[in-house]
């Protein structure tokens, strides 16, 4: 993540505190960081760290946390990581645009899940979508479906992706995912075809990684294109001379390789993601929508 951070903004304005991944190490760098006057603190990573770190800033210093945990967020500490909320939502919202009003959602019981499920209640009403929930359990039978829906969302990734995915093929039934079901394996690619999944424009995380490997080696993933993009966002601010809370909250907001975003007052960013289409070979880019 320093990597990354250090390809977007130059590095006598970097300073790095090692929270050693525990809550207490965050507070404890948070406390030397302080002693540095920094104008915006990136991180921490983890949803154990993000409390300690903002019980200790304590609003003297905006926050571009690193988790995905939105019930984290709160004022001057913004959540930057990719959440299930965001994704499900633009998901959703595109199937909607095409013309999906009922979709059957597998909730695999994972944390990912259950925010995803609880996102896509919640926008039942805006969107005017009827969702139904299909909790699976390993080892348990599927539960009965009912009334075949338009689309099946699948919030996980792996093999219970795959599996899905297969058992949708010739029904006529849409299949939706997000980030976490990309997957460029050929054969996966395969079986996937045809899916519409929401998730960061591959065209720009591909710049990206092409860049970070040429200078540091290795593949780098989500996590080290949000650094980056954070950094990015300090760069500009610094750039314009609004590095502060008020230059965070531009409503304009900032492009970025995992996509546009706009910080708002409770903590919460909205992010707006490519919608994909997967294709034997390859992921296309077909639209832009919003997410929560």
């Amino acid at each position: 993540m320093r990597a990354a951070a250090l390809l977007a903004e130059n590095s006598q304005f970097v300073l790095s505190f090692d929270t050693g991944g525990t809550a207490a190490g965050a507070a404890a760098a948070a406390a030397t960081a302080l002693k540095q006057h920094p104008a915006l603190i990136l991180g921490p990573l983890t949803a154990e760290e993000v409390p300690a770190v903002s019980s200790t800033i304590a609003g003297r210093v905006p926050i571009i946390a690193f988790s995905n945990d939105s019930v984290l967020r709160t004022q001057g500490t913004y959540i930057f990581g990719i959440t299930a909320a965001q994704v499900t939502s633009a998901i959703l919202r595109y199937a909607r645009s095409r013309g999906i009003k009922s979709v059957a959602m597998i909730d695999d019981g994972s944390p990912w899940s259950a925010a995803a499920a609880l996102a896509a209640g919640q926008a039942e009403g805006e969107l005017g979508i009827r969702v139904r929930m299909l909790p699976v359990r390993p080892g348990q039978p599927l539960p009965d479906a009912g009334e075949a829906p338009d689309a099946v969302l699948l919030p996980g990734s792996g093999e219970a992706v795959l599996s899905a995915a297969r058992g949708l093929k010739a029904t006529g039934i849409q299949l939706l995912a997000t980030l976490q079901g990309l997957d460029h394996r050929p054969e996966a690619l395969e079986v996937l075809s045809g899916a519409w999944i929401a998730s960061p424009d591959p065209v720009a995380f591909g710049t990206f990684a092409s860049e970070f490997s040429a200078r540091n080696g290795g593949n780098p993933g989500t996590i080290a294109a949000l650094a980056y993009d954070a950094a990015g966002i300090a760069n500009a601010l610094r750039n314009a001379n609004t590095l502060n809370a008020a230059g965070l909250l531009d409503g304009k907001g900032f492009h970025g390789v995992t996509g546009p975003v706009r910080f708002r007052t409770d903590g919460s960013v909205a992010r707006d993601f490519a919608i994909l289409v997967a294709r034997p070979q390859g992921y296309e880019p077909v639209a832009t929508s919003s997410g929560a």
